[in-house]
């Protein structure tokens, strides 16, 4: 039964029921529930600074997982960096150094990078610095890549080119040399066979009997099947590229013609005596940029290096020419 409330009033001299108003109910209930409110919520923060809900420590977690991901992915990419410094290097230093090619250009490894505003999206967070840093690191790698695989799509064409260019160089004896005896003259200063002069020989001579073949020392293009009374008889010059021409002369007979393509080791003649000659013998010479040089040194991919030792000796002691 709910108690009701009396108040004594002096001037009746009587008790009183007392009557209490709605706002009065309202103030009267929200000085009690207000305080346990305040303590409730006091309550609440002191609980969730010392207390984690599940949902936190899930983040926690979370945010500790990522944090060692992006670490170990900015480890990643400097390592790859570091490998890709090296192969860029090994490119300059060693492989364009064997193909006799320039360095690969430094501006074009350092190709354009864009604005610092590129990485407005990435600001703002707890790991922002860390996502920038890794973000730049491999924008870097992939435009030093981009150029590497440039350089090395040149250092390819530099491999064909020297295949080519290898091929091409004349690079074993005109005519087989069995015995080692066939060179009677060398290359320089030699006493004409005929005028008795000391006159500049310009090629090697090579003893052998008329017929002997007579092979290309390295592929090119016959330019030229030549005829003539004296001098160089008939000859044969082959254009080898690169710089690279050689003459066959003294030929009794053509095995080729003009235009042919030829490859080393190809049969393009027979030895002879025609023009200038005192004795059947192949007269050889190599020109470099129309200058000529001294055949010797083109005899490499079909002797041993003691038989190269002997050629140069021969070479170098022939006092005579046979043309």
């Amino acid at each position: 039964m709910k108690k009701e409330k009396f108040k004594y009033n002096p001037e009746t001299l009587s008790y009183e029921k007392v009557q209490i108003t709605w706002k009065e109910r309202i103030l009267k209930a929200t000085l009690v529930i207000a305080p346990a409110i305040v303590l409730g919520f006091v309550f609440q923060l002191i609980f969730a600074g010392l207390f984690e809900s599940p949902y936190e420590k899930e983040l926690e977690i979370e945010n500790a997982f990522l944090n060692e991901q992006i670490d170990e992915m900015n480890s990643k990419v400097i390592l790859a960096m570091a490998v890709l410094d090296d192969i860029s290097e090994r490119d300059n230093e060693i492989y364009r150094v064997v193909f006799n090619a320039e360095p690969f250009p430094d501006e074009l490894r350092q190709m354009g990078t864009g604005g610092s505003d590129e990485y407005a999206d990435l600001i703002g967070f707890n790991t922002s610095e860390k996502v920038i840093e890794n973000t730049k690191l491999i924008k870097e790698l992939e435009r030093k890549l981009y150029a590497q695989s440039i350089s090395f799509d040149e250092v390819i064409n530099l491999a064909k080119e020297k295949e080519e260019m290898l091929a091409s160089i004349p690079a074993i004896q005109p005519v087989s040399n069995e015995d080692l005896t066939r060179i009677a003259s060398g290359f320089g200063f030699r006493i004409d066979p005929i005028y008795k002069t000391k006159k500049m020989h310009t090629g090697l001579d090579f003893t052998a009997d008329t017929g002997t073949p007579v092979y290309s020392t390295g592929n090119g293009v016959v330019v030229e099947c030549e005829v003539k009374r004296w001098g160089y008889g008939q000859s044969v010059i082959i254009d080898h590229g690169y710089g690279y021409r050689t003459r066959y002369a003294h030929l009794s007979e053509f095995k080729c013609k003009p235009g042919d393509k030829v490859v080393r080791g190809q049969i393009i003649g027979l030895v002879g005596s025609t023009g200038k000659s005192t004795a059947p013998h192949l007269h050889y010479e190599v020109e470099k940029n129309g200058q000529k040089i001294n055949p010797i040194h083109f005899f490499h991919s079909d002797i041993s290096p003691e038989e190269y030792e002997r050629l140069i000796d021969m070479a170098t002691n022939a006092n005579q020419s046979f043309d």
